[in-house]
C-alpha cells in the first residue's frame, strides 16, 4: 500500500506553500465501517432528472467560509456519493468513532469517508479534504470514516451532498469531483479525547480537531522523562502500551508543516475531554 502521509508530504512541499512541512481498545473505536453509497453509485435513482446545478458555492464545517487554498499534496479525482456518513451511524459504524458530543457540536455536518488505502492506517482519521464539484462548487469536509469505495470516490453526510451537488436529497448527477487534502475550518482549540478504558498502565487517546494532520504525537510522563512517540491505532488513537505513569504528562502535538503544540495537564480521567491551550494556524 502507498504510504499516503509521505506523499501528502512531498505534495505540500511540491505545491510550493509557504509553510514547510515538517492500538486501539478492542470494542471501542473499532474500524470497519465501509462507507457506501446505498445506490450503489450505478447511476440516477428513480425520479433523478440527471441535471447539474451551475454556479459555485462554498461551505464548511466552520464559521468563517470555506478557504479555495486551503487543499495542500496530490489532487484526487472520482465521485462523491450519499453514504451516508453521519455522527448517529444510521447505516455504516464510523471508523474513527466514537466522538465526544461536544466534538460531534464543535466539527458540524460537513462529514466524509475515504477509502481505506487514503488513511494511511488510522493516522488521517480526523484530517479534512477540500472538495471541488465539477460547477466549481466547494466544500471542506472533516474525514471521521474509511472504507470499501473505489480508490478515489468519497461518501459524505447529508449536509455535504446537499452542500455539493446543490440538491437537498443529492439526487443529481454525474458527481464528478475532485479533492485535496486540506486545512480544517477553524472551529476552536484541538482537543484531547481519552478512551474510556485508558488508565495510567495504557493510556490512549484521540486528538480531536487539529486543523492539520499530525506528523507526531509525543508524551513525557512519570513514565517517559523525555518525549516518546505514541503509537497509532487503526481507529485513529494514539497508544502508550505501558502508560502515562501517575500525575503530571505533557503531550506534544507536531502538525505536517513542522508546527508544534505542547499541553500539559495534571491527569486524566478514562472517558475525559481535554481541552488545549492552542491550535494550528
Amino acid at each position: 500500500m502507498r504510504n499516503v502521509f509521505a506523499l501528502m508530504l512531498v505534495g505540500w512541499i511540491a505545491s510550493g506553500c509557504d509553510e514547510t512541512p515538517g492500538g486501539g481498545e478492542p470494542g471501542e473505536g473499532d474500524p470497519g465501517g465501509a462507507p457506501t453509497d446505498g445506490s450503489g453509485g450505478s447511476g440516477p435513482g428513480p425520479g433523478s432528472t440527471g441535471g447539474r446545478a451551475t454556479g459555485g458555492r462554498a461551505t464548511s464545517g466552520g464559521t468563517g467560509g470555506i478557504d479555495p487554498e486551503a487543499g495542500f499534496g496530490d489532487t484526487f479525482v472520482g465521485e462523491y456519493h450519499l453514504g451516508p456518513v453521519d455522527w448517529e451511524e444510521t447505516v455504516w459504524h464510523n471508523a474513527c468513532a466514537p466522538y465526544d458530543p461536544a466534538i460531534i457540536a464543535r466539527e458540524g455536518e460537513i462529514l466524509a469517508g475515504l477509502q481505506t488505502g487514503h488513511l494511511d492506517g488510522g493516522r488521517l482519521c480526523d484530517a479534512c479534504v477540500l472538495i471541488t464539484g465539477d460547477d466549481g462548487t466547494q466544500i471542506n469536509a472533516r474525514v471521521v470514516t474509511y472504507g470499501d469505495t473505489d480508490p478515489n470516490d468519497i461518501d459524505l453526510s447529508p449536509a455535504a451532498c446537499a452542500a455539493l451537488s446543490g440538491d437537498v436529497g443529492c439526487d443529481v448527477w454525474p458527481r464528478d469531483m475532485s479533492w485535496q487534502f486540506a486545512r480544517c475550518p477553524a472551529t476552536g482549540n484541538i482537543a484531547y479525547q481519552f478512551q474510556t478504558g485508558a488508565n495510567i498502565w495504557w493510556t490512549s487517546f484521540w486528538v480531536r480537531n487539529a486543523r492539520l494532520p499530525l506528523a507526531s504525537v509525543e508524551v513525557r510522563s512519570e513514565n517517559h522523562p523525555s518525549f516518546v512517540p505514541l503509537d497509532w491505532g487503526s481507529d485513529g488513537t494514539v497508544t502508550d502500551a505501558s502508560g502515562f505513569g501517575e500525575g503530571e504528562f505533557s503531550i506534544r502535538l507536531t502538525a505536517v508543516d513542522g508546527q508544534t503544540i505542547i499541553d500539559t495537564f495534571p491527569g486524566f480521567e478514562p472517558g475525559g475531554l481535554y481541552e488545549s491551550t492552542g491550535q494550528f494556524e
